[in-house]
């Protein structure tokens, strides 16, 4: 599919030849040639038929033992959670929250959400993901880690409405947007107000309106337990959905964080600028109950998520897709359920809720690509790509990631320092647990 004869004449930056193809839909094609120039994919053709396409200084990669697909997307995560991975193990939500995690985020620094932050996106990158959603304090550091890696970045500044300093957290964040929006092709920004239960409805709706100020979007928790449910039914007489609706968060690009217990009323209130970023690890770790998200669930925006590494341990959107599928079949005793092609749609749809034009495998689509070696132990034979990456397939599968045309991972390796991120890592955990808890002033 030449796209014109002005393509012949391209000077092309990378060739990938002879390459299986697993394409957004989840439909396979063998030996491809895709032809990268300038961080888009501006040709694809059948293997061979390539012959008027200018190969003079471009890399040229075989790809015929690989499978290509759109790279993967974390669209809800809290990338400096990796300072706490461990920390709360095997306690109560309630604790996991008020005991533990927020205590200790009470005395954050920027240098501590740097470190967290970058070994986050090293982590990412080796599980095949080529953009996340972030929704963390301290936003200028971590926007500091992602200009400094490979990897794309859709940013939501956390924002807790019943803090003393609210306002001026809330003009920071006006600020920080105004300042870097469309400054760099691999970050976007958007408002983050932390949930309704921590942002009361008028300070909720100055986010919202700021955010429609701002021409951006919202990145908020929403009923994550049925005791939040109930607990908003008695003070307000309304779900924390209804309470994002009456603020207008569903009149601007809304990608909600969880939303377990979605009620059938609920359902109503989403517009089609809404995605639900699921994350089951957590709500297995935590005991959260199974919720109504597996309730027909293809009517629903779903994404894949993966929270923070203080709740899931691991910064993989294909293992929590796995889970969510197997958890659905499980749940309605139905093995026909959540079959791959459901699963995969899940895990590309994130793609769709971020303004990076990727996730297609399409001429004119950013080539922002993940490389499966599946043919390996554990994997071979490989009878259908989709499932043998949808059900066998971890970190070390990806043999490369590719972000606007650039290598992030390549021959088994992430383009980062290894042993500085390891490092800094360390350092950042060990200072903070040094300085120890501090006093929170509101409750999970």
């Amino acid at each position: 599919m030449m796209a014109d004869e002005k393509m012949i004449h391209v000077k092309a930056d990378v060739i990938l030849k002879n390459a299986g193809i697993l394409d957004e839909t989840g439909t396979f094609y063998t030996a491809k040639t895709l032809v990268i120039h300038k961080g888009d994919i501006i040709a694809i053709e059948d293997a061979g038929e390539m012959k008027d396409v200018n190969e003079s200084g471009a890399e040229v990669v075989d790809c015929s033992q690989l499978v290509v697909t759109p790279g993967l997307v974390n669209l809800h995560t809290h990338s400096p959670m990796t300072l706490f991975r461990g920390l709360a193990e095997d306690v109560s939500i309630d604790d996991w929250f008020n005991r533990e995690i927020w205590p200790y985020e009470k005395n954050l620094q920027a240098s501590h959400v740097y470190a967290g932050a970058l070994a986050a996106i090293y982590e990412m990158i080796n599980c095949g993901v080529t953009a996340f959603a972030d929704h963390y304090m301290f936003p200028e550091a971590i926007m500091q880690a992602v200009l400094e890696s490979p990897i794309r970045c859709d940013l939501a500044p956390t924002l807790f409405g019943l803090s003393d300093t609210i306002e001026t957290e809330m003009e920071a964040c006006r600020s920080l947007i105004k300042e870097h929006q469309h400054t760099n092709s691999r970050l976007a920004l958007r408002v983050g107000p932390h949930a309704p239960y921590t942002c009361p409805p008028p300070v909720l709706k100055t986010m919202v309106d700021m955010a429609k100020e701002l021409n951006t979007g919202i990145h908020l928790h929403v009923s994550e337990t049925e005791a939040q449910v109930k607990e908003s039914l008695k003070v307000y007489g309304k779900t924390p959905f209804q309470m994002v609706a009456e603020a207008g968060g569903f009149d601007v690009p809304v990608i909600i964080a969880h939303g377990l217990w979605i009620t059938p009323e609920d359902r109503l209130l989403l517009s089609k600028a809404t995605t639900i970023a699921v994350s089951p690890k957590t709500y297995l770790k935590l005991a959260m109950g199974q919720g109504r998200l597996w309730d027909d669930a293809m009517s629903l925006p779903l994404a894949s998520g993966t929270d923070g590494a203080a709740s899931s341990n691991t910064l993989d959107p294909l293992e929590q897709v796995r889970l969510f599928g197997l958890l659905g079949k499980h749940f309605h005793q139905d093995a026909t359920h959540f079959g791959c092609q459901t699963l995969w749609k899940i895990l590309m749809r994130g793609h769709e809720a971020l303004p990076f034009q990727s996730g297609k495998i399409a001429v004119g689509a950013a080539a922002d690509l993940t490389f499966w070696q599946l043919k390996q132990p554990g994997v071979a034979p490989v009878h259908h790509p989709l499932a043998a990456i949808l059900y066998s397939s971890g970190p070390q599968q990806v043999a490369h990631v590719m972000v606007e045309g650039k290598w992030a991972k390549k021959d088994g390796r992430v383009n980062m320092n290894h042993q500085q991120v390891k490092n800094m890592l360390t350092e950042a955990s060990n200072h903070l647990m040094t300085l120890g808890k501090g006093s929170i002033p509101f409750t999970f």
